[in-house]
């Protein structure tokens, strides 16, 4: 692949795969409702406009040495905009939904077709599974989220017949330098008051940002790679034994338990996903076509990302 067009590539996940391929020669576009807005882009690194739901504009730049990252889609956010806000759970889904259909339409008129397109997804996929240990060929839950990561996935389920190479990425929650979800659960321990979420019990998956980078990375340059891949670290661990390792690298006392309730009130419904719901996810795929993780355990990947 000589090019890369990465919808919703504004985003902190877009611009970190952009980086980095850009820095290997590789020459890459965003597409951004507001592309003027795009700024600090890296060399070899462009913005195109697009309007969220066709190929106008952009469509043409494909031929058979582009890949198409689809991470376009409403952003969730943490801290989260409440689920049950007018019309906000609706956008999620046709965000992400538009977006795919505006792939396909882009494939199906291109001259030449793409070598690949990387789908992004989420652990989500697969809903809440308590202890259950949770690979690639589970199906999905039948919750909101799930439902939106079924849809999602589907909406360019058709390049497949157009004889296009499709790879999923199911991702767990992505552990970065630059806020996010790691942010709110290190807040209690630096503030000396962290401690077990609920009843600590519950499975947290999630995924260094340079391994994400890397896998959709190792998706891209390996032809032989269709399908779903779950992009998660090869270690999740329980509320409670991830609490004892941030506790350990910041040097802070592990004891002061947050009820439940207190997360449900200021997360709402995402917090029950995010914090209370377990999830207790497994890379299998990517193992075992080969990927080696730069940060396989959780107390290397927080001290990378808390020292």
């Amino acid at each position: 692949m000589k090019r890369i067009i990465i919808t919703g590539g504004s985003g902190q996940m877009g611009r970190a795969i952009a980086a980095d391929l850009a820095k290997d020669g590789y020459q890459v576009i965003l597409l951004s409702r507001n592309p003027a807005n795009v700024t600090n882009l890296s060399a070899n690194v462009r913005a195109e406009k697009w309007d969220g739901r066709t190929a106008q504009g952009w469509g043409q730049l494909i031929d058979r040495d582009t890949a198409i990252l689809n991470f376009a889609g409403e952003n969730i956010g943490v801290p989260p905009i409440p689920w049950w806000l007018p019309g906000r759970k609706e956008r999620i889904r046709e965000s992400r939904v538009n977006a795919g259909r505006a792939i396909v339409e882009a494939v199906k008129n291109a001259k030449e077709k793409p070598g690949v397109v990387i789908q992004a997804s989420g652990i989500n996929y697969y809903g809440l599974r308590g202890d259950q240990i949770t690979i690639e060929k589970e199906s999905a839950g039948n919750d909101f989220a799930a439902n939106v990561c079924v849809e999602w996935e589907a909406a360019t389920a058709a390049v497949e017949s157009m004889g296009v190479r499709r790879a999923i990425i199911r991702t767990a929650p992505n552990l970065t330098k630059q806020g996010g979800i790691l942010f709110y659960l290190a807040l209690p321990f630096r503030l000396f008051t962290g401690g077990p979420i609920g009843s600590g019990k519950q499975w947290f998956s999630w995924i260094h940002t340079v391994d994400q980078v890397r896998a959709v990375r190792f998706l891209i340059e390996n032809e032989n790679a269709r399908g779903v891949y779950n992009v998660s670290a090869p270690d999740p661990k329980t509320n409670a034994d991830f609490g004892k390792l941030l506790a350990k690298v910041l040097h802070r006392p592990y004891w002061f338990p947050v009820p439940a309730f207190v997360m449900q009130l200021i997360f709402g419904e995402l917090g029950k996903l995010l914090l209370l719901g377990s999830q207790r996810v497994l890379p299998q795929r990517l193992l075992e076509a080969g990927f080696r993780f730069q940060f396989a355990d959780a107390e290397s990947a927080l001290k990378d990302l808390l020292n």
